[in-house]
C-alpha cells in the first residue's frame, strides 16, 4: 500500500509509543536517558530484543497502514540526480516515479515531513511512501547506487588479510543488522540452514526450507567481504584466513527467537562457501509421536526400544532425519532409573538429564575410543552418533552382548541394507544376528501445505500467492518409515549369508511396511503427494 502524507495519522508518534511501552515496560526510560524516539527504538533491535518486523509491524500498526508486502517487490531502477549519501543517511529508496509522483521506500516513520520537503522541494514531485523493513532498504541502495566500477567497493574484494579493516567492516551498523536480519529472517522462514555462496559477479544467499534450498537474497560481489567477516566475527572464526577451511559456534537471540548457530566455511573460487546450521533451542521438541510413524510402526518401534540390551539401528541418507529420531527416543528414555551417555560428532542439542560427549579427533577421541571409555562408566543406554568403521562397530556390538543397550546410525538405502553395510565392514554374521534387534530406515518428504493444499496460491485471494509456504506448496516434514525387527527367520538369514533383497523379502512377508508403501499411504490420507513420495525414495 501506497500512502501519502496528508493521509497517515499524525498522532503516530503517540501511538508507537504506547505501543512500545505495552510490550516493553522500560521503553519510557530510553527516552529519559536523551534518545530520541528512532534511536530509542532500535536500541531495542541492537540488543536483541525486538526484530526489524517486529519494529515495523508496531510503526504501521501506529500509524494504521499495511507494510510493503516484499513478495511482491521489485528491484527499483536508479533514480537520477539522487545522492547516494542522502538515501543512506535517511533510510529510503525511490522506488517508482513518473513526472509528477516519486514513490519512496522508507522504514522510519518520524522523517515524514523531512522527506516531503527535501526530495518534494528538490525534485517537484509529490510523494507518496512505502514502509518495509531497514535492512532490506540499505541492501537495495548498495545493489542499485553503488556501481561495481566504485574504486573504494572494488578495493574491498582485495582485502583478504587485512585483519583490521576487515574488522572494522564486519563492526559497521548496516552489516550487523544486515546478517541478523538474514538469520531473523532464516528463523521466520523455519530454515535449517543457511548458505553464502559468492559468484563472479554477486554473492548468492539461500536457505534450506523444508530441505530445498530457496534464493533469499542477491547483493553484488563487492559486499562479501563485510558479509563473510561479520559471519566469522560472531562465529569465534579467524576472519584474516580464507585458504583454510574453519568450524565455529555461536548463541543468535533477535526478539523471540533463540538458536544455536554452527559456522562452516571452505575455500572456492571466488572466496569462502559459507554454510550456517540453525538449531532452534525454543522450537524443538523429541517426541516419537509427532514425526510421522503410522500406529502400527510406533507401537512396534516402542516396543523395540524397551529391550534391556542389544542394538537398535536408525539408517537412511544425510538429512533424513535420523538425529531427530534418536533424540526423540532419548527423550523418552530419559529417567533417573537410567544413565544414558551419548558420544556424537558434533552435539547438536544439549538434553538434560543425558552425559553428552562431543569427538575430537584433534586428541584422539573418535567414536571408537570415546565408546571404549563409554562402557566403563555403568550406563544402561548408549547413543553412538554414527558406526562409521570395524572398531566402532564390534565395540558397539561388545556393549549390547554384555546388557547394554546402544543405539546408533548408518548411511544406507533401506533397512536389509544395514546388514550388508556391518557384514562389509568385517563383523561376524553370528555377532549380528546376536546383537542387533531392529532397524529403522527414514526419509523425510514435504507436508501438503494446509493452507494452499499444495497449489501455492491462497485460495481465499484468487492469484496471490500463499504466504504460509512461500508459494512452494509446502510446509512443514513428515518422516516415512520402514522398520525391520529381527526376529528368528531374519537371525537365520543372517548367519545363512543372505542378500539385503533377501532379507527384505522375509521382513516383508513377516509383515514389514516398506519405505514406499508408508509413502504411499501418506499420500492417500492428504499429508505429501506422490511427487514427494518419489523425489524421497529416489535411491531405491
Amino acid at each position: 500500500m501506497v500512502y501519502e502524507l496528508t493521509t497517515l495519522t499524525r498522532g503516530f508518534t503517540a501511538n508507537i509509543r504506547e505501543l512500545l511501552t505495552k510490550r516493553f515496560g522500560n521503553y519510557p526510560k530510553l527516552l529519559e536517558k536523551g534518545l530520541p524516539p528512532r534511536d530509542a527504538d532500535w536500541s531495542l533491535c541492537e540488543k536483541g530484543v525486538l526484530t526489524e518486523t517486529d519494529l515495523l509491524n508496531i510503526y504501521c500498526k501506529g500509524m494504521q497502514v499495511v507494510p510493503l508486502d516484499e513478495d511482491e517487490l521489485a528491484i527499483p531502477e536508479r533514480f537520477p540526480d539522487v545522492m547516494v549519501e542522502y538515501l543512506n543517511a535517511n533510510g529510503c529508496i525511490p522506488y517508482r516515479w513518473d513526472d509528477d509522483n516519486l514513490e519512496l521506500l522508507i522504514y522510519d516513520p518520524y522523517r515524514l515531513d523531512h522527506h516531503e520537503y527535501v526530495l518534494g522541494k528538490f525534485f517537484q514531485r509529490k510523494i507518496h511512501f512505502l514502509f518495509t523493513r531497514r535492512s532490506l532498504i540499505e541492501r537495495l541502495v548498495n545493489q542499485v547506487y553503488l556501481r561495481e566500477d566504485d574504486p573504494d567497493k572494488n578495493s574491498l574484494l582485495s582485502l583478504e588479510g587485512d585483519e583490521n579493516t576487515l574488522r572494522s567492516l564486519a563492526s559497521e551498523a548496516k552489516v550487523v543488522r544486515l546478517v541478523n536480519e538474514m538469520l531473523t529472517q532464516a528463523v521466520e522462514q523455519e530454515a535449517s540452514d543457511i548458505h553464502v555462496e559468492p559468484e563472479e559477479t554477486q554473492v548468492v544467499i539461500r536457505f534450506r526450507v523444508d530441505g530445498i534450498l530457496r534464493e533469499y537474497l542477491c547483493c553484488p560481489l563487492t559486499e562479501y567481504p563485510a558479509i563473510a567477516s561479520r559471519i566469522k566475527l560472531i562465529g569465534g572464526l579467524n576472519i584474516a584466513e580464507s585458504r583454510l577451511p574453519q568450524d565455529g559456534r555461536t548463541n543468535f537471540h533477535a526478539g523471540r527467537y533463540d538458536m544455536d548457530i554452527r559456522i562452516s566455511t571452505i575455500p572456492v573460487m571466488n572466496g569462502e562457501s559459507i554454510v550456517m546450521r540453525i538449531l532452534r533451542k525454543d522450537a524443538m521438541s523429541f517426541d516419537l509421536t509427532v514425526l510421522g510413524m503410522s500406529k502400527e510402526t510406533l507401537e512396534k518401534f516402542e516396543d523395540l526400544i524397551t529391550i534391556p540390551h542389544g542394538i537398535i539401528l536408525v539408517v537412511g541418507p544425510t538429512g533424513s532425519g535420523k538425529t531427530t529420531t534418536l533424540y526423540s527416543v532419548m527423550t523418552q528414555l530419559n529417567n533417573r532409573s537410567r544413565k544414558i551417555i551419548t558420544i556424537e560428532d558434533p552435539v547438536e542439542y544439549k538434553l538434560q538429564g543425558l552425559n553428552q560427549m562431543q569427538v575430537n579427533p584433534k586428541i584422539g577421541l573418535n567414536f571408537a575410543s570415546g565408546l571404549r571409555h563409554i562402557v566403563r562408566q555403568d550406563p544402561d543406554v548408549i547413543l553412538v552418533g554414527e558406526i562409521r568403521d570395524r572398531e566402532t562397530a564390534d565395540i558397539a556390538i561388545n556393549a549390547a552382548l554384555t546388557g547394554h543397550l546402544v543405539l546408533s546410525t548408518l548411511h544406507t538405502n533401506d533397512a536389509a541394507g544395514a546388514i550388508t553395510r556391518l557384514l562389509d565392514m568385517g563383523v561376524e554374521d553370528f555377532l549380528i544376528s546376536s546383537a542387533l534387534f531392529g532397524v529403522l530406515s527414514q526419509r523425510l518428504v514435504r507436508k501438503l501445505c494446509k493452507d494452499c493444499k499444495g497449489s501455492g496460491i491462497n485460495m481465499q485471494m484468487t492469484g496471490n500467492k500463499c504466504k504460509s509456504c512461500g508459494s512452494t506448496g509446502y510446509r512443514g516434514r513428515s518422516g516415512i518409515y520402514e522398520l525391520l525387527v529381527v526376529d528368528d527367520d531374519i537371525r537365520r538369514a543372517i548367519v545363512e549369508n543372505k542378500t539385503s533383497v533377501e532379507i527384505a523379502n522375509i521382513a516383508k512377508k513377516n509383515g514389514m511396511t516398506t519405505l514406499i508403501e508408508d509413502g504411499r499411504a501418506k499420500v492417500a490420507s492428504g499429508v505429501t503427494n506422490a511427487a514427494e513420495v518419489k523425489r524421497s525414495v529416489a535411491d531405491i
